[in-house]
C-alpha cells in the first residue's frame, strides 16, 4: 500500500512541483494540498496522511505552530519542514517540534526524492516496529496471567539497525554489511580488539558468495559500500549541525562515530556548497564504537 502525503504551502507553484515529485516518482499518493496553515489542520485532521510535507513561513500560521497544533490534536504523521528560512533558531526550533528532515528553497527534485525516500524508510521502519509491538501484545494477553512475563531481548541486529537509522544510514547498501560485520564481531569472545578490516570484509564476503574469485571481489565491493554508508551518515549529521549544533543525534553521534575534523570538513563544504563527493571517514573508528555500544546495550 503506497504512503500518502499532504502538502501544506502558500505557494502554488511548489505545490504542485512537489505532487509532482511525489507521484512521478513513484515515492506515494498526494492526498490533498492546503495553501495555509489552518487549512492545513482541517485536510491533514481528514485525510490522517502518512507524511506532511509543511511549509515554514505561511500568512496566518507558521509551520511550527501548525504542526504542534496538529500534535495536540492527536495527529501522528511524520513531517518534513520546506523553507528557504535558513535563521538556525528557527531550524532549530522546526527539529524541536519533532520534523524528520528539513528542505530548503527552493526546491531540487534530486534533494526531495533523496529526502522523502529517507522519510519513507523510517516510516516503514516504524509502522514495522508498532505491529511486532501490537503482535507482542496480543500474544502477551493470551499467556496465563500467573506467568511472569518475560521481556524480549534484542538482537545484535535490531540494536545496530536503531544506530544505523538515527544516523540516516538505514537505506544504505553498506547497510547491510555492517549488520553482519556486528554479528560476527559479536559471536567472537574478544570483542574488545578488532580484527583487520580486510578479514572482517572477507568472512562477511563469504555470507553472500561462495567461490574465491567471487569472494574476493565482494570483498572490495563490501569496503566500497561501507565507504559510501559512511559517507551518507557523515553528511547527514553534519547536515543536522549546521541546522541546530545542539541536536541530540548531532550531539551524540558525530563526535562518538566519527573524527571530529572530518564533520568539521563536511559541514563546511556544504555550508560553502562545494561538495567535492569525496569524504574522508575512519571505518575501523565506527565499528569499533558500534561493537562497543552493543555490548553496553544489553541485548
Amino acid at each position: 500500500m503506497p504512503l500518502s502525503f499532504c502538502i501544506v504551502d502558500d505557494d502554488r507553484s511548489a505545490r504542485r512541483m512537489l505532487q509532482h515529485i511525489i507521484e512521478d516518482s513513484g515515492l506515494g499518493e498526494v492526498a490533498g494540498t492546503a495553501e495555509s496553515g489552518q487549512e492545513g489542520v482541517r485536510l491533514i485532521l481528514e485525510e490522517s496522511p502518512d507524511i506532511v510535507l509543511m511549509d515554514l513561513l505561511m500568512p496566518d500560521q507558521d509551520g511550527i505552530e501548525t504542526i504542534r497544533s496538529l500534535q495536540a490534536q492527536g495527529c501522528r504523521s511524520k513531517f518534513v519542514m520546506i523553507s528557504q528560512i535558513e535563521n538556525q533558531d528557527m531550524v532549530g526550533r522546526a527539529y524541536e517540534s519533532g520534523i524528520e528532515f528539513f528542505i530548503r528553497k527552493p526546491i531540487n527534485r534530486i534533494e526531495v526524492e533523496t529526502v522523502l525516500r529517507r522519510v519513507n524508510e523510517r516510516y516503514a521502519m516504524s509502522r514495522y516496529l508498532d505491529e511486532i509491538k501490537s503482535s507482542l501484545e496480543k500474544l502477551e494477553g493470551l499467556q496465563l496471567r500467573a506467568a511472569p512475563a518475560i521481556p524480549a531481548r534484542r538482537t545484535v541486529k535490531d540494536a545496530a539497525q536503531a544506530i544505523l537509522m538515527n544516523m540516516g544510514m538505514i537505506g544504505e547498501s553498506g547497510g547491510r554489511d555492517i549488520l553482519a560485520i556486528m554479528e560476527i564481531l559479536m559471536e567472537r569472545e574478544d570483542t574488545g580488539t578488532l580484527p583487520p578490516l580486510k578479514e572482517l570484509y572477507e568472512a562477511v564476503a563469504a555470507r553472500y558468495k561462495e567461490s574465491k574469485s567471487d569472494i574476493a571481489k565482494e570483498t572490495k565491493a563490501i569496503e566500497q559500500r561501507l565507504r559510501r554508508a559512511l559517507a551518507t551518515g557523515l553528511t547527514h549529521l553534519a547536515s543536522i549541525g549546521l541546522t541546530d549544533y545542539s541536536h541530540p543525534k548531532f550531539e551524540y553521534y558525530a563526535p562518538l562515530y566519527f573524527d571530529f575534523e572530518d564533520v568539521r570538513a563536511k559541514m563546511k563544504e556544504i555550508e560553502q556548497g562545494r561538495e567535492s563527493g569525496k569524504t574522508k571517514v575512519n571505518i575501523r573508528k565506527f565499528l569499533q564504537v558500534m561493537v562497543l555500544e552493543l555490548q553496553e546495550g544489553r541485548l
